[in-house]
C-alpha cells in the first residue's frame, strides 16, 4: 500500500462521509442500521436529559473562584469539553452494544462498494462466536481509549492547568473516534489492534481529519443519530481507497 496519498485530504475524506451518510438506506445495508439507529436513538436521548440535568453544577467546579474573571471565556470552553465527554461516552456505549451490525455493516458496505479486501484464511466463526468476538474487540478500544481519557479527565481537574484541556480532548475525541469506526473494516482484514494503530499512525492527518468531522457530526441533534453507521460505512470506504492509491 502506498502510505501517500493523490488526494487532498479533507476533500478525500468529506467525500466517504458524504458517500456513507448516502450508502445507509441501500436495501443490503439497511437491516445493519435499523438496531444501531435505534440503540443510538435511546442513548443520545439519555444522554441529553443527563447532560442538561447536570450541566450548571458541573460548570460551577470546573471554574474555580480565582478564575471567575474569566468566566466568559472559560465557560464556552468547557462547557464544549462537557458535552463533548458526556456524547462521547454515550457514543463509546452505543458502539460497544451495536458492534456486533457494525462489523458486517463494514462488510457489507465493502462488498457493495466493490472494495477487494483482503481475504482472510480463517474460517467465519459461528454467529453467537462472532458477537462475542465483536464485542471483545470493542472492549479492547474502550480499554485503550479509556486509558488516555483518564489522563485528560485529570487535567480538568487540575485549576488552571485544566485550561490546556479543551484543544487536547477535541485531538483526544477525533483520534479515538478515528480508531473506533476504522476498525470494523480492519478486523474483517484480520488486523490486530496494534496493526490498526500502525496504519492509522502512517495517515495520521487524515485520520485526525475523519475523526474531527465525525465529532462535529456528533454534535447535531437528530442528525447524530446516523452519524455512527455513516461513519463506519465512510472508514471501510476511506481505506479502500487509500488501498487503491
Amino acid at each position: 500500500m502506498n502510505n501517500t496519498t493523490t488526494l487532498p485530504v479533507i476533500p478525500g475524506v468529506v467525500q466517504c462521509l458524504l458517500r456513507g451518510i448516502a450508502m445507509l438506506p441501500h436495501p443490503q445495508l439497511r437491516r445493519f442500521v435499523v438496531w444501531p439507529l435505534l440503540i443510538n436513538l435511546l442513548l443520545y436521548g439519555l444522554g441529553l436529559w443527563l447532560s442538561l440535568h447536570y450541566f450548571a453544577e458541573v460548570m460551577d467546579r470546573l471554574i474555580p473562584a480565582w478564575l471567575e474573571w474569566l468566566r466568559w471565556l472559560l465557560w464556552p470552553l468547557f462547557a464544549m469539553l462537557f458535552f463533548g465527554f458526556a456524547f462521547f461516552t454515550f457514543t463509546l456505549v452505543a458502539n460497544l452494544i451495536g458492534s456486533p451490525f457494525y462489523g458486517h455493516l463494514a462488510e457489507a458496505a465493502a462488498k457493495l462498494a466493490g472494495i477487494s479486501a483482503e481475504d482472510s484464511q480463517k474460517a467465519k466463526p459461528a454467529a453467537l462466536k462472532q458477537i462475542g468476538i465483536s464485542i471483545a474487540s470493542e472492549l479492547r478500544r474502550l480499554r485503550f481509549s479509556a486509558g488516555w481519557g483518564l489522563a485528560l479527565l485529570l487535567i480538568m481537574l487540575i485549576p488552571g492547568v485544566n485550561m490546556l484541556a479543551p484543544p487536547l480532548a477535541l485531538a483526544f475525541f477525533a483520534w479515538s473516534l478515528a480508531i473506533e469506526y476504522s476498525g470494523y473494516a480492519l478486523e474483517a482484514r484480520d488486523a490486530t489492534f496494534d496493526e490498526q494503530l500502525a496504519l492509522l499512525k502512517k495517515r495520521r492527518i487524515e485520520w485526525l481529519s475523519f475523526g474531527g468531522l465525525v465529532l462535529a457530526g456528533l454534535t447535531i441533534p437528530v442528525f447524530s443519530v446516523i452519524v455512527p453507521p455513516a461513519a463506519v460505512v465512510a472508514a471501510t470506504l476511506l481505506i479502500g481507497k487509500n488501498e487503491s492509491v
